[in-house]
């Protein structure tokens, strides 16, 4: 063998012996680091406190003059069993209030027979009453979870804050619950065009649908060019609106008894009369609004009168504290249960517009005494109640600069995370 062959030999020996070092290597490395597969993890589907993986499901609505038993004759449920089912739900819930328009599941076996094994009544958007009717007949009460989701509005007043919602695709209850909040503080009756609004508040979803608003959180309304603020804050277990200071936004009365259509007389020392065509005082503000118009209570009280005059027509006196009372005028009728020493809170309904006595036309005439001395009603300052406390304060001034930040910035900017978190 020449030296130039030995070389080859050697050369394709030794490169031999690496291709077979590296696979030996990597076969080795592989083994050490080797994975073993896991089983895939099962997630049972659970509705209504029940996995219902295992039945098929039919869901439906109660018809119209449908009842339970009409419902589970038809999966060919025994009589005898819809009979117990029916006295086992007695203490749970009335068969008898099943109504039309509600949703309903029926659980049934996969075998060739189907027998029913569940009945699910919706009776509400998060509640439902379950019928097991498997061996052992039992009824009982659940509840949906409910998931809250945080929004936010804005808009400008052209007309009326629940046209102003509509235009922005807000929700137009909205309306209500801002009217709630600041019943003490701003005239709904009397927002101008030009005012403008931003709420952050919470929404209510269950089974990703929406059912209803839940607390707002936070509110800018701007009111004749003042910006009025509300947060909600929870202390002791209460959750109430506060202004930026602190301040309950509650007052110890309403801004106003009822929903009129405008101030037709003010209090006035010396007005003409409509109907005597004389001047005399009127100690009153005379809301205009149609007969039947319900009338609330602006404070907690006790009725101290109910009369009929002449010129006031029937009316009432509610007397709020020692300082304070209120009077109703011209009513076409009482609230039932309403008679003198009856207590009543506030935005309770107490009375209906009327035109009775001197009137012109219907609508209420409005009074407020200060030691028995007639004021003008739409003067009255009412002091707020129920402060933050001061060892909550620190914790809701945080809370009001968090979302302040929010309630004035810019939507075009990127959006922040919201304090609130349930």
């Amino acid at each position: 063998m020449n030296k130039r062959l030995k070389e080859v030999i050697i050369l394709i020996m030794a490169t031999l012996a690496i291709i077979l070092g590296f696979h030996f290597f990597q076969g080795s490395n592989e083994s050490e680091f080797q994975y073993e597969e896991l089983p895939i993890v099962y997630e049972p589907t659970i509705k209504y406190g029940i996995v219902i993986d295992s039945f098929e499901v039919v869901k439906d609505q109660i018809k119209r003059n449908e009842f339970l038993a009409d419902i589970l004759l038809s999966y060919n449920v025994d009589y005898s069993k819809i009979d117990l089912a029916v006295k086992m739900a007695k203490p749970v819930f009335d068969v008898r209030r099943i109504q039309s328009g509600h949703n309903y599941s029926v659980l049934l076996s996969t075998d060739s027979v189907q027998t029913v094994q569940y009945f699910i009544y919706e009776n509400s958007p998060t509640s439902y009453i379950v019928f097991d009717l498997r061996d052992t007949v039992l009824v009982r009460a659940g509840e949906k979870e409910v998931q809250t989701r945080i929004s936010e509005i804005e808009g400008k007043i052209t007309s009326s804050l629940w046209n102003s919602l509509v235009e922005n695709n807000g929700d137009p209850n909205l309306a209500n619950e801002l009217s709630e909040i600041y019943a003490w503080t701003i005239d709904f009756f009397g927002i101008q065009k030009g005012d403008y609004y931003k709420v952050i508040y919470e929404e209510l979803y269950v089974d990703n649908k929406k059912i209803g608003l839940g607390n707002v959180q936070a509110a800018l309304f701007n009111n004749m060019k003042e910006d009025r603020y509300a947060f909600y804050f929870i202390q002791d277990s209460v959750g109430d609106y506060f202004d930026e200071n602190g301040g309950s936004l509650r007052r110890a009365f309403l801004k106003a008894p009822l929903k009129y259509k405008r101030i037709s007389s003010r209090f006035s020392n010396s007005r003409m009369h409509p109907i005597l065509k004389i001047r005399r005082a009127h100690h009153g503000v005379d809301y205009a609004a149609p007969s039947g118009t319900p009338v609330h209570s602006i404070g907690d009280g006790v009725v101290v009168e109910i009369k009929r005059t002449r010129e006031g027509g029937n009316q009432l006196k509610i007397k709020h504290n020692g300082t304070y009372s209120t009077a109703y005028l011209h009513l076409s009728g009482y609230a039932k249960g309403i008679k003198v020493g009856k207590k009543v809170r506030q935005g309770e309904l107490v009375a209906y517009v009327g035109m009775t006595g001197l009137a012109s036309g219907p609508h209420l005439d409005f009074r407020f005494y200060r030691n028995g001395n007639a004021i003008d009603p739409l003067k009255v300052e009412s002091p707020p109640v129920n402060p933050v406390d001061p060892l909550n304060l620190e914790t809701f001034k945080q809370l009001v600069n968090n979302y302040k930040e929010l309630l004035l910035k810019d939507n075009n900017q990127s959006k922040l995370e919201y304090p609130y978190v349930k």
